[in-house]
C-alpha cells in the first residue's frame, strides 16, 4: 500500500538520536502494522491531521489514525547562515556588530564536529555578535584571500577587520574566551 511522505527540516542540534531508524520500534500493540512509536523530543509533538487519499485507498485507510510531527521550536532557533562572494562584503565587512566566520566543507568531519557549538554561540550571543559559515568548496576565492589552509578554521571580523583565527575544532571555551575580547 502507497503512503504519503512528507518531509520534515529539524536543526542539527535538536537531540534526536544519532540514528533514528534503529532507534524506532515497531509497536504491535496498537493494532497497526506500521505503527511506529517516536522518541520523545523537546520542540516536537505529534499532531493528527486528515488523510486525503485516492478514493480506492479512501475506505481502506479511513479507520486508521494519521500522524505528523510538527517543530515548534522554530522562533527560538537561531541558524548560522552561509556567507558567499557575493554577500561576503555586505554581511561581514560592513557589520556594525563583531562577527564570527565560520570556513567549512562538507566532507570535513572535524567541521561536523563543531557545527553545534557554532549554533550554541549564535544563540548565546544573539544580538551582540552575528555568526556565518563560509563553504570553501562553493567559495574558495574567499578561502584563499584569507589564507585558509586547514578547515575548519574560525575567524572574528570587526570593523571589517581579521582580529583573530581559531583552526580546527577546538572546545566552546575556547571560541568563547576569543569571542569575549571583541564584544
Amino acid at each position: 500500500m502507497a503512503g504519503v511522505l512528507e518531509i520534515l527540516t529539524v536543526p542539527r542540534a535538536t537531540g534526536l538520536p544519532a540514528s533514528p531508524v534503529s532507534s524506532f520500534s515497531i509497536s504491535r500493540s496498537s493494532g497497526y502494522r506500521n505503527a511506529v512509536n517516536l522518541p520523545v523530543s523537546r520542540g516536537l509533538k505529534i499532531r493528527s491531521f486528515s488523510y486525503s487519499a485516492s478514493l480506492s485507498l479512501r475506505s481502506k485507510l479511513s479507520s486508521r489514525r494519521r500522524c505528523r510531527i510538527v517543530c515548534e521550536a522554530q522562533e527560538t532557533a537561531v541558524q548560522v547562515l552561509p556567507v558567499t562572494d557575493s554577500t561576503w562584503q555586505s554581511l561581514v565587512l560592513e557589520s556594525d556588530l563583531p562577527v564570527l566566520v565560520e570556513f567549512w566543507a562538507p566532507w570535513c568531519g572535524p567541521c561536523r564536529m563543531i557545527h553545534p557549538v557554532i549554533d550554541e554561540l549564535a544563540k548565546e550571543y544573539n544580538g551582540k555578535l552575528t555568526c556565518y559559515k563560509v563553504n570553501t568548496d562553493e567559495s574558495p576565492s574567499i578561502a584563499t584571500k584569507y589564507g585558509i589552509r586547514s578547515i575548519p578554521t574560525i575567524m572574528v571580523f570587526k570593523g571589517g577587520e581579521k582580529k583573530d583565527a581559531i583552526i580546527g575544532a577546538v572546545p566552546k571555551s575556547t571560541l568563547c574566551t576569543c569571542v569575549e575580547k571583541f564584544l
